[in-house]
């Protein structure tokens, strides 16, 4: 999340409030429903911009469009009062400004009607999750969020607030102590208890959750655990919008282009979407009617976004920035870094599943569009962030799986051997580059101390297990990081494209 913007008026812009709506429906849609008959049934923890482009939108369909006023949302945030102080003085309203080739279209959402700052307002949380109107509870935390190690889906308390709240689980102080606190006062009172539904992006996110919620629960009470392994569902989903993080020029930007001033507007793509196993325990939201798909396994759909859009996103990331570019739109304005992406879609699409409704031929094509689209500007630094986590999740399955079946990987390699380059912290032209990683130390430190030499890291780090185990691969690696080094990044993939171009001629 961006730091707090500083809040200025621009001259002819108008403030978002409840007494500034008829005025705004001349510059941008605005809610037409009674945000008063909203019941608040839904608890979202981890209020960002993603979150407020994504899932708040189709709650707020469901409102807008009159199907429903039962799945109003309270937002809650763990970390930064910040969101909270930007929200609170436009009565929880904000501005989503989708941005496409045709131009861009602004929306006011007005489904949030509350937002709760966990470290200022510990016992409301509680109530608020308590509360029997409270049925469902979502969340956007990051995979690193979850104490779970995702490689062996196995409980591990890390984090300090994980560890305090086994201490005294009745003063809770992370989101899974939250949850597990609320569960036992509900079941305790004979309250039906809530579904959990994770947004976040892990392959099995649901059944994280779940681990967490339950694995945290038995510590305290084996019998609380065995309700809530019984009585709570804990659906898995899949979430798809290209988000980047909002900076202060975009937000004086919408106030001249639309005349709204928000503190805090979001700005995404056209493209929406949102998978959803259907497995609910305390009423499910009609979400279906507003462009949701319930199904009974998420899992296709996840695997075919995240090992296209996500380890793209990786690939671009670490390649484009080496080679200069900053943004998702201007490397996608090379025709060589567009032909490589081409090229890597289609080496990892024949190791993908069938989905039901989602076509990978389409879905690839929309993924040159999307990364194209000249509005969303995509920073680079944020795809080559948490890289530890992304490329282990999205990236180097396909890699390990081509390598199995003897499939080619060469775009695949060139993704991994972009990171390593990156991981050494300088780029191309000798500028520092700032590494946003958990395993920042341990990754730069082998990675530096091997430069063209992939074996060091490979062999340094439990990341790339089997990959390190392949000689001929760790030689292919050494191979293409020595061309980077020597030649450059973009060289060095305009040379690939060339050559798989010749070759399919041939």
């Amino acid at each position: 999340m961006p730091l707090k913007m500083s809040h200025r008026t621009t001259v002819g812009s108008l403030p978002i409030s409840a007494d500034t709506l008829s005025a705004l429906a001349d510059r941008v849609e605005v809610p037409t429903y009674d945000r008063s008959a909203l019941s608040p049934a839904v608890v979202h923890i981890g209020v960002g911009g993603f979150h407020r482009a994504h899932q708040l939108v189709y709650f707020d369909d469901l409102a807008q469009q009159g199907i429903s006023t039962d799945w109003g949302v309270v937002g809650v945030g763990m970390r930064s009062p910040a969101m909270k102080d930007a929200l609170l003085p436009q009565e929880y309203l904000f501005t989503v400004v989708e941005k496409g080739p045709r131009g861009e279209r602004g929306r006011i959402v007005g489904v949030m009607g509350n937002y709760v700052f966990a470290p200022d307002s510990s016992d409301e949380l509680l109530d608020t999750l308590s509360a029997p109107s409270t049925r469902l509870v979502t969340l956007t935390v990051t995979a690193n969020g979850y104490p779970v190690n995702l490689d062996t889906g196995q409980f591990e308390p890390r984090a300090l607030e994980v560890l305090a709240d086994l201490q005294d689980p009745q003063r809770p102080r992370s989101v899974f102590g939250y949850l597990v606190e609320a569960l036992d006062r509900r079941r305790r009172a004979g309250v039906a208890p809530f579904t959990v539904l994770s947004c976040d992006n892990l392959q099995h996110n649901g059944a994280a959750a779940r681990t967490a919620v339950v694995s945290f629960a038995a510590l305290r009470d084996p019998q609380l655990a065995d309700w809530i392994e019984e009585q709570v569902s804990f659906p898995s989903s899949m979430v798809d919008r290209i988000t980047p993080e909002t900076s202060p020029q975009q937000r004086d930007a919408i106030a001249v282009s639309l005349g709204v001033d928000d503190r805090w507007p979001v700005v995404t793509e056209p493209f929406s979407q949102w998978i959803v196993e259907d497995d609910f325990c305390n009423g499910r939201p009609p979400l279906d009617q507003v462009g949701v798909l319930y199904v009974d396994d998420v899992q296709p759909y996840k695997l075919i976004k995240t090992r296209l859009l996500n380890a793209t996103h990786s690939a671009v990331g670490y390649l484009g920035y080496l080679c200069g570019y900053r943004t998702m739109h201007e490397a996608m304005s090379d025709p060589v870094i567009t032909e490589y992406v081409i090229r890597l879609l289609a080496e990892v699409s024949p190791m993908l599943p069938s989905a039901p409704g989602m076509e990978i031929r389409r879905y690839r094509e929309s993924l040159l569009e999307r990364f194209a689209n000249p509005g969303i500007s995509d920073q680079l630094t944020r795809l080559c962030g948490r890289g530890s986590t992304k490329m282990a999740s999205y990236l180097l399955p396909s890699l390990r799986q081509a390598l199995q079946e003897g499939r080619d990987c060469e775009m695949l390699t060139l993704a991994l051997a972009g990171w390593f380059r990156y991981l050494r912290g300088i780029d191309e032209s000798g500028r520092e580059i700032d590494i946003k990683d958990v395993q920042k130390d341990i990754l730069q430190a082998l990675a530096r101390q091997g430069g063209s030499d992939s074996s060091i890291l490979l062999r340094g780090s439990a990341l790339f297990a089997q990959l390190n185990e392949d000689p001929d691969f760790v030689a292919a690696m050494t191979e293409t990081l020595t061309k980077i080094d020597r030649h450059g990044a973009r060289n060095v993939l305009a040379a690939a494209v060339e050559e798989e171009s010749e070759a399919m001629s041939a």
